[in-house]
């Protein structure tokens, strides 16, 4: 059998064409942030939303997906690989690219720290500080295994973005609660958002916003008012402390909980409400159970 040899001026040829042009990334640049891959997700969605242009986030998974960022005539993707080191902690890679400038970028990037790396760095340690700055305005407390509830209801079925989810509740708060009490009907616990259908990629939740009552033969009619009842199953439970808006952070925990400890569970959320936020107060006081249910066994 005839070995094969590669000579070195060859091999540094093939590296270097890889690197010039098939390589994907002009740059890269790699932290570690004190959050689980769906909280830095989330994040970096809403911060997106707050830069000079506005492109959707193109989602693969919590882990990878692909930021377009426009500055000034210049359009660069990032592109974000987030690994969990453990429930609070994940390595984060960006490959940066310049599509325009690429091979320029690629030969200048070696010899000398140009304007491209400069305002990428810059670009994430701005989105840092933001994240820093959101991780303090939340506490999430995994409880383990407990048992949902179980109740009659009345519920308004709503289909929102996860961001709009508590705009939704709130458009609806008085609708639910002065008409079931002026019609008569107890009210029998606090309010709770059942999700049906939680669409990460496309950005979507079906969900009903719901009262807990006391059943009884007359209940009032309403075309946007249907009632159910909510039965008791084995669930992941957590706590939520912060504004509702980001309540989902708590769902991306258990998710997480659920992978680390192979446990399935179903993604439908569950989460009940302890405070009215039109009260106001430090959202940091504002309670909400997060029920994540287990899949049944067949």
């Amino acid at each position: 059998m005839k070995k094969v040899f590669i000579s070195i001026p060859i091999l540094l040829l093939v590296v270097l064409l890889w690197y010039l042009f098939i390589k994907p990334q002009d740059y890269q640049v790699n932290f570690k942030a004190k959050a689980i891959p769906g909280t830095i997700y989330e994040t970096v969605k809403a911060w997106n939303m707050g830069l000079d242009s506005v492109v959707p986030l193109r989602f693969e998974s919590p882990t990878h997906f692909e930021q377009t960022i426009v500055m000034n005539d210049s359009v660069h993707i990032y592109e974000w690989n987030i690994t969990p080191i453990h429930d609070s902690l994940s390595q984060v890679k960006v490959n940066i690219k310049d599509p325009e400038n690429t091979l320029k970028n690629k030969v200048s990037v070696p010899f000398s720290d140009t304007d491209f790396e400069k305002g990428s760095r810059k670009t994430l340690l701005d989105f840092n500080g933001f994240l820093n700055d959101h991780l303090k305005d939340f506490k999430v407390s995994i409880v383990g295994e407990a048992e949902l509830f179980s109740s009659f209801c009345a519920c308004v079925a709503l289909n929102t973005t996860p961001e709009n989810k508590a705009r939704g509740m709130m458009a609806n708060y008085s609708l639910l609660n002065s008409f079931l009490v002026d019609n008569g009907v107890t009210l029998n616990g606090l309010p709770f958002v059942e999700v049906e259908n939680w669409d990460i990629k496309a950005n979507m939740l079906t969900y009903n916003f719901c009262y807990p009552i006391v059943r009884s033969e007359k209940l009032p009619n309403h075309p946007d008012i249907s009632y159910k009842r909510i039965f008791s199953k084995r669930s992941l439970k957590a706590i939520y402390n912060g504004n509702y808006i980001t309540s989902d952070r708590a769902w991306y925990a258990l998710l997480d909980y659920a992978k680390r400890n192979n446990i399935p569970v179903e993604n439908k959320p569950i989460e009940v409400f302890y405070n009215n936020p039109n009260m106001g107060g430090n959202e940091l006081n504002w309670k909400t159970e997060v029920y994540l249910p287990l899949k049944e066994s067949k």
